[in-house]
């Protein structure tokens, strides 16, 4: 069993950064592709960023390709979300999620946090 814990969200003005944390137990971490997911108010949730089990391999949405960077370090069991140039459009509750094989749809992941809220004002 893996748990993911999410942390770092809060309130920012725009154009200003954030890193979310995602804190895994067990210790298949490294085994796993790790993802971030958003979702917005009255929005579908949507993944933003993924990363492969080999730090090798990384993955980003296009809507935040070049302001956003996905990391992990297997020695923390930690998987990173750094936010650049954040838009009030990136509000929403980000969440990550583990996978024994791949990342693709948030139902596909294996396991999943709870959530951190990020607020960026205009």
């Amino acid at each position: 069993q893996v748990q993911l814990v999410e942390s770092g969200g809060g309130l920012v003005q725009a154009g200003g950064s954030l890193r979310l944390s995602c804190a895994a137990s067990g210790r298949t971490f490294s085994s796993y592709a790790m993802g971030w997911f958003r979702q917005a108010p009255g929005k579908e949730r949507e993944l933003v960023a993924a990363i492969s089990w080999s730090p090798g391999t990384t993955y980003s949405a296009a809507s935040v390709k070049g302001r956003f960077t996905i990391s992990r370090d297997n020695a923390k069991n930690t998987v990173y979300l750094q936010m650049n140039s954040l838009k009030p459009e990136d509000t929403a509750v980000y969440y990550c999620a583990g996978s024994r094989s791949v990342v693709t749809s948030w139902d596909g992941m294996d396991y999943w946090g709870k959530g951190t809220l990020v607020t960026v004002s205009s």
